[in-house]
């Protein structure tokens, strides 16, 4: 069983699908500052499991954006700092194997051949894709025992199947959440019909073995909580504590993404400083009563989190 860590340790894990924009950069200072107030580590992990979507001149200007605004991270990255390497889950696949492994005792996977969740199953879950709670369709009618043998599973993904159960936690931002696992979240698939590692799965371990105490991420993934403290009870991990951001929305109340080019880093390092940004960000979180400039030393001292409204609108 992997042990509570006493000393802090925080992660940013971006997928280098592209370059950053301004909310990645908001989740990344935040979990940044969070940890370094308290005098604790920060893991920079690549979260590139999608190779169709992943690119490594993405993840390297992922590093670069992030030295640029003075975010400098203590394990991990392309050059693998750190006892837990590699920090590129690409890389970690006999990782994921011996736990899968683990999970197969359980008796409680089995393969499913339905298709689209399949293909989204190594991304991050947001409520904005239209999350669909899966219907049981490859569902057996007993489970147990052994684990689905190779004929079975050829072919197919492989599918984790969930009780009837309320998970509940407390979020550092927005207080105490519960979810219903089989209501809301429903059975979830762990690895891909083309052998790609899902996301809910891949991130539980990782996180655990990467002794990450503290989670930092948008609450678009907040009902993910729940499948990931599933996934830590049955794997004998300890469960981090988790504070989800809102979600920062263009001037227009749209959820930023990487189509949003003028909010992407490209353009922002040209329009501003390192500190200008910073001062933005800052003042966006409540950390500063107005815009002006800032460093991270100036930050640390004021930082806090931000209350949990639905949405960080930006200015035109």
């Amino acid at each position: 069983m992997v042990t509570e860590n006493l000393t802090p340790r925080g992660r940013f894990a971006p997928s280098p699908s592209g370059r950053m924009h301004f909310g990645n950069v908001f989740t990344a200072m935040m979990s940044w500052l969070s940890v370094k107030s308290r005098g604790g580590k920060w893991v920079l992990r690549i979260e590139d499991l999608d190779p169709q979507r992943s690119k490594q001149e993405h993840a390297r200007m992922i590093e670069d954006d992030l030295l640029w605004l003075g975010l400098e991270w203590d394990e991990g990255g392309l050059d693998n700092i750190g006892d837990a390497a590699p920090y590129s889950q690409s890389l970690r696949g006999d990782i994921y194997e011996e736990y899968l492994e683990r999970l197969r005792q359980t008796g409680l996977l089995y393969p499913c051949r339905c298709r689209r969740a399949d293909i989204l199953a190594t991304q991050a879950p947001h409520r904005s894709d239209g999350r669909v709670v899966y219907a049981g369709t490859c569902r057996p009618v007993r489970l147990g025992g052994s684990a689905p043998d190779d004929a079975a599973v050829s072919g197919a993904a492989l599918r984790l199947l969930v009780p009837d159960l309320e998970i509940a936690f407390a979020d550092m931002v927005y207080g105490a959440q519960s979810a219903n696992l089989a209501q809301e979240c429903g059975d979830f698939i762990v690895r891909r019909a083309d052998g790609a590692w899902a996301y809910q799965f891949a991130v539980v371990v990782d996180d655990a073995l990467m002794g990450i105490t503290e989670v930092v991420r948008g609450n678009d993934l907040l009902l993910s909580t729940a499948q990931q403290i599933y996934l830590c009870d049955l794997l004998g991990f300890h469960v981090p504590e988790y504070a989800h951001l809102p979600l920062i929305c263009n001037a227009q109340g749209q959820r930023l993404s990487k189509r949003d080019s003028a909010m992407s880093m490209q353009e922002l390092r040209r329009r501003y400083s390192p500190s200008e940004l910073l001062g933005k960000l800052a003042f966006l979180a409540g950390l500063t009563p107005e815009y002006a400039p800032a460093s991270l030393p100036d930050l640390l001292p004021v930082f806090r989190w931000p209350t949990p409204d639905d949405a960080l609108k930006l200015g035109e």
